[in-house]
Parts: structure tokens; sequence; C-alpha cells
């Protein structure tokens, strides 16, 4: 993202009454956050996320949250933001528990996205050792979803 696009950006926050914006584009994702009269902002190049630019004195703190240890195995990864299903319907059986065995492109969960459902496939045969998400929880592209070993 190029810093004129930045600046505008920064000065639309600014004069709104937005406090918080939060842009991912294919070069990269910015947050913008409007608190105590000061601006803070962070932009990290996809898909390394960068820590959030020093905050001026006197500004209220913004809380970043951990980066979590690597875990063993292959993560799966959401490729879209919208709402996790573990299952095609309420009351519907999981696609996968912890431990089930999958293979290469059997579908593993689904991910709603403006109203459409999206089947996400295992992208590597295994056996699921972590489920990371919640039934009905909201998740951002690149969230990890699944352990797979």
């Amino acid at each position: 993202m190029d810093l004129r696009k930045l600046k505008t950006l920064i000065d639309l926050v600014s004069d709104s009454n937005v406090s918080e914006l939060e842009i991912t584009e294919a070069e990269g994702k910015v947050r913008i956050v409007k608190g105590g009269g000061a601006m803070v902002h962070s932009y990290a190049p996809a898909p390394v996320y960068a820590a959030p630019a020093p905050v001026p004195v006197g500004a209220a703190p913004v809380v970043v949250a951990p980066v979590e240890a690597a875990e063993v195995g292959h993560t799966v990864k959401s490729p879209m933001v919208g709402t996790f299903y573990r299952s095609s319907s309420p009351g519907a059986k999981a696609f996968v528990e912890i431990g089930s065995v999958v293979k290469e492109g059997e579908t593993i969960c689904i991910i709603e996205a403006m109203k459409i459902l999206n089947e996400i496939e295992a992208d590597k045969a295994g056996t699921i050792s972590r489920i990371l998400c919640d039934n009905g929880q909201a998740v951002e592209y690149g969230q990890p979803l699944f352990i797979i070993e």
C-alpha cells in the first residue's frame, strides 16, 4: 500500500466519527486506531504481520495480541473472512473431530461469507490434532483453523 493511500486513510479516520479502521488488500493489511486524540496505525505486508508503530507520548495505549508459538504439524488457515462452521447445518455431525484422518481435498469445515457457504478442504492428508476455532466463530483471512499431523 503506498504512502499517499495510507495518509488518505489516516486523514479520513481522523476527520470522522470512526474510531478504528482495518483494511486487508493483496499487498498487505493496515489497521488505524483513533483514541485519546492520538492516531496509531500499523501496516503489515502480506502475509507477515508487523508490530504496530510507536505510540506518541501521552496517547492511550493500544493492546496488541501476542503472537502464539508455532504449532507442531501443518496449519490449515482460513482463505477468507467469514463465519466458521464445523458442520453442514445446525445439529448435523461435524465434518471432522480431533483424531479424524483426512485426505487431501476432503471437506473439513465451512466458512460463510456474504451468505455463501464455502467448503474448506484439507490441503494436506493426515490426522486432525487440534481444532483452533469454535463453531459459529468469526474468522479472519489467514487465521489458523486446524492443525494436521
